[in-house]
């Protein structure tokens, strides 16, 4: 009975030595509410198929070790609906409770904003994967905290430039944008940015409806009464298909070079009913703008294989999200003779690296090397043999789309792009 017990107790002391060695990440996105099915579930999706890819070693080299240098991956994976003082208390219990070793996550940037200081707080390794606002590292210094994609100025300047390259004689512009921070911001960054490249252009008209409106005929109707040379809109979900499904038939598409900056959700979806000509961004080279490298190759394929449906861009920054923590995790392991490293220590060798993903180059170059830079592009849709495709797109290097080191977004559009 002794020497049962005895084997129990060592097999049981054996499972929770292995279990030790797991690195534990927790994985915060949107399973509910609005932003889960363009967002958050193809999120969810992407973490599940790069966790499983990278515990089997079925990821290309730099990538081939399993796990997160041999220690394999598990995942604490949590709903981002609700309110930022949820996601705070949520926050700490992943920390406090569930014993994360890091988290990887957070689409709203006024959840990326609430998260930063009590990461630093609690000394814990966080990487935001999607958030846009630029304001967390212009704003502040952080020491645990990055963020392995663009942020959203790159999303408004690339619209600005993309818009200069195929509309001759530029003249007005207009916009529909939701009322709240995503929304007004990224009018904003627009519209600086047309201003410094077309001084004295024309802004028609700036429509801010209630988020999830729904309707938009008025809207509609007053676009199409400004008659401006370029729409821009930063519509998402439910938003974004209802101007397409409400615009589309009314010729809103066809009256005004249209700039979709996140159309690329819709286009699956959508794509029969999304007139010809209609310009879509991606957040960055992601889903059909992804670069034809090995990464792409193998997580795109992966993807369909896996879930029945093309990858968005906020699958492809979940991708890099954790793929640039691994990177950093086991460079740290290396320099410390293999030895499972701090948060101190990854923090360390993530700042300015640069590192490739499916969607190609990631510089971590701003925010004292905490925050990423990469290149944008932006095309036209075209339906062919039912079919929707991408025309005519045009690509920007990401140290034209992003701000230097050490200046503000805004200062920097304001600047008219200038470098340092």
């Amino acid at each position: 009975m002794r020497r049962k017990l005895l084997v129990a107790l060592l097999a049981a002391g054996f499972a929770a030595g292995v279990q030790a060695q797991n690195v534990k990440i927790g994985i915060v996105t949107f399973l509910s509410g609005p932003a889960a099915a363009p967002f958050g579930v193809p999120a969810k999706n992407s973490a599940e198929l790069v966790v499983e890819a990278l515990n089997a070693g079925q990821v290309p080299a730099p990538y081939a070790k399993k796990g997160f240098g041999g220690a394999t991956i598990e995942t604490v994976i949590l709903d981002e609906a609700g309110t930022t003082t949820t996601q705070v208390t949520e926050f700490r219990n992943l920390v406090q409770k569930h014993n994360v070793d890091l988290v990887v996550g957070y689409v709203s940037s006024g959840n990326c904003l609430a998260i930063a200081p009590v990461a630093e707080e609690l000394k814990k390794f966080t990487n935001f994967f999607d958030c846009g606002t630029p304001r967390i590292f212009e704003d502040a210094a952080y020491k645990y905290v990055f963020r392995t994609s663009p942020t959203a100025t790159m999303d408004s300047v690339g619209a600005a430039l993309y818009v200069m390259d195929v509309k001759r004689n530029l003249k007005s512009i207009a916009g529909l944008n939701q009322n709240y921070a995503w929304g007004q911001d990224s009018w904003g960054d627009f519209e600086l940015a047309m201003k410094a490249l077309v001084p004295g252009i024309e802004v028609k008209t700036s429509q801010m409806p209630q988020l999830f409106a729904g309707q938009y005929n008025a809207e509609i109707s007053a676009l199409l009464g400004a008659k401006a040379d370029v729409i821009h809109s930063s519509f998402w979900d439910g938003d974004l298909e209802a101007i397409i499904l409400q615009g589309g038939p009314r010729g809103l598409m066809k009256s005004s070079l249209t700039i979709l900056t996140t159309g690329e959700t819709a286009m699956h979806k959508l794509g029969k009913q999304i007139p010809d000509g209609t310009v879509l961004g991606a957040r960055g080279p992601f889903g059909p703008y992804a670069p034809n490298n090995a990464y792409n190759k193998w997580y795109h394929a992966g993807y369909i294989a896996k879930y029945k449906e093309e990858p968005n861009y906020a699958s492809y920054q979940m991708a890099q999200a954790i793929l640039g923590v691994k990177l950093a995790w086991e460079k740290a392991m290396e320099k410390n003779g293999g030895k499972r490293p701090s948060n101190e220590e990854v923090g360390a060798a993530l700042e300015n690296m640069s590192f490739e993903g499916p969607g190609g180059t990631v510089k971590m170059a701003l925010g004292k090397g905490h925050q990423a830079i990469m290149e944008t592009a932006y095309g036209q849709t075209k339906l062919s043999g039912g079919k929707l495709t991408l025309v005519n797109v045009k690509r920007y290097p990401a140290e034209k789309v992003n701000p230097p080191e050490g200046v503000k977004s805004a200062d920097w559009i304001k600047s008219g792009f200038k470098s340092k």
